[in-house]
């Protein structure tokens, strides 16, 4: 165990300390569909610039890394987010995760996209000025659902995997050739897992993930593959390193990613829990196009033995309007 942390460290260094990895030449742009299983759905963890591969825990774990779930320190554990995006696309995420004693810890989560009602389908006509006429309103949506199992094997190491199933539909189109109806529809699994594993250094754990492990999709001719995401990360509290508030911690996280899609990321972030109550959390993303800095807020609170959590989170995406997340959790 203590190799594999040291190796784990030294290849952790090695990445941040490279600088190809801050400026490759080449971005991979363009390989992958249905990036909506890319994008963070959680508050908590976008607030902190999405580095929380190690600090998400219970149903919140399913949407970062599957072996989270087995951190639950509760018998049932719930949520239901809102992520407003670019382009007034809105998704609505939910989860809930039970522990099944000895069988291990269970999750099943929900992800859908609501991409409105304004968007008009249009086919080429060149008996038309416009050189093109309307064909009426498309029907698009995506979505995944997803089963999630999660095991303590020992006493400092978690394992996790996850199965779900995710589709994307982008409207019904004519065929002139045949003049026959595509739908445009999509669909098929794809596969997590995540480790996360305790060295013994006070609060320190590393571990990794790996997300849209999948065979390929296709719409007509051309496949493609989903956004697959290789990650490690490290987390500690800050405090048990030096003092702080009583019943409060400093939680701080690093997350290396090797993403299919785009050369390698740094996700950067922190957290202060004040009085096991209210929380602030900030982060940053190095070598995206427009996503950076990241902050947000949340707030715990028992309610009749139910345990709330309401996080908010604000991330910039440059010169697009900023993205705003909100997430409603319980816990029993």
């Amino acid at each position: 165990m203590k190799k594999l942390t040291k190796l784990f460290l030294v290849a952790l260094c090695l990445f941040v300390a490279n600088p190809s990895v801050q400026a490759q030449s080449i971005k991979k742009t363009g390989q992958t569909g249905l990036q909506f299983l890319k994008l963070d759905m959680l508050a908590r963890s976008a607030g902190m610039g999405g580095a929380s591969i190690m600090s998400g825990q219970g149903a919140a774990a399913t949407f970062k890394n599957p072996a989270g779930l087995a951190e639950m320190e509760s018998s049932l554990d719930f949520f239901g987010s809102q992520t407003g995006w670019i382009a007034d696309i809105n998704y609505i995420a939910v989860a809930v995760a039970k522990d099944l004693g000895s069988f291990g810890m269970v999750g099943i989560n929900f992800v859908t996209a609501d991409y409105g009602d304004d968007i008009i389908g249009t086919r080429v006509d060149p008996s038309v000025d416009a050189g093109y006429v309307e064909t009426g309103a498309l029907t698009v949506n995506a979505s995944a659902i997803g089963l999630t199992l999660a095991r303590r094997l020992t006493d400092r190491f978690r394992f996790g995997a996850q199965i779900k199933y995710a589709s994307q539909q982008l409207g019904e189109s004519l065929m002139p050739k045949t003049s026959g109806i595509k739908e445009n529809k999509v669909g098929g699994l794809a596969y997590d897992f995540g480790t996360i594993f305790y060295p013994g250094l006070k609060s320190l754990r590393i571990g990794m993930s790996v997300r849209n492990f999948s065979e390929q999709f296709k719409y007509e001719d051309e496949a493609f593959e989903l956004p697959l995401t290789f990650r490690l990360g490290a987390a500690m509290n800050v405090f048990d390193l030096m003092s702080g508030p009583a019943n409060s911690s400093l939680l701080v996280e690093v997350n290396a990613l090797h993403p299919r899609d785009y050369s390698e990321r740094l996700h950067v972030g922190g957290e202060f829990l004040y009085a096991d109550l209210f929380a602030i959390r900030a982060g940053y993303k190095t070598n995206y196009d427009q996503e950076s800095f990241s902050m947000g807020f949340g707030v715990k609170y028992n309610v009749g033995g139910i345990g709330l959590r309401v996080d908010y989170s604000y991330s910039d995406l440059g010169v697009f309007e900023g993205v705003s997340r909100f997430t409603i959790a319980g816990s029993l």
